[in-house]
């Protein structure tokens, strides 16, 4: 009777051992695709900031452009226009003098120019 317990015992083991093999097996696989997925991640992800420098760029040179060519700082442009909200001038011909309910064509052609 000892002999077949032991037998049974071994018997068990091997049935074991046999799903644990087939686990790792699924394991080994799952852990396959995450390795792809990874890999592929990084790569978009690589290009991605490529593709973002590349825009940076580009934005910085279109602002460099821009403020070469001579526009106006943004606090002193909406402090003239704040200026001309409240009613006074702020073309060269007649700069802080109250307006009169009116829009002035020279003042409105200031704000043309800076746009």
């Amino acid at each position: 009777m000892r002999n077949r317990e032991i037998f049974d015992q071994v018997s068990d083991m091997e049935k074991q051992i046999g799903e644990l093999y087939e686990q790792l097996g699924d394991l080994k696989g799952r852990l396959s695709e995450l390795l792809e997925e990874n890999h592929r991640l990084a790569v978009e992800n690589h290009n991605l900031r490529n593709h973002l420098d590349h825009q940076k760029e580009a934005a910085d040179e279109a602002s460099d452009k821009k403020t070469s060519k001579g526009s106006f700082p943004g606090e002193g442009y909406d402090n003239l226009a704040r200026l001309y909200e409240e009613g006074f001038h702020i073309c060269n011909l007649e700069f802080g003098s109250p307006r009169r309910d009116e829009d002035c064509i020279f003042c409105l052609d200031f704000f043309e120019k800076t746009k």
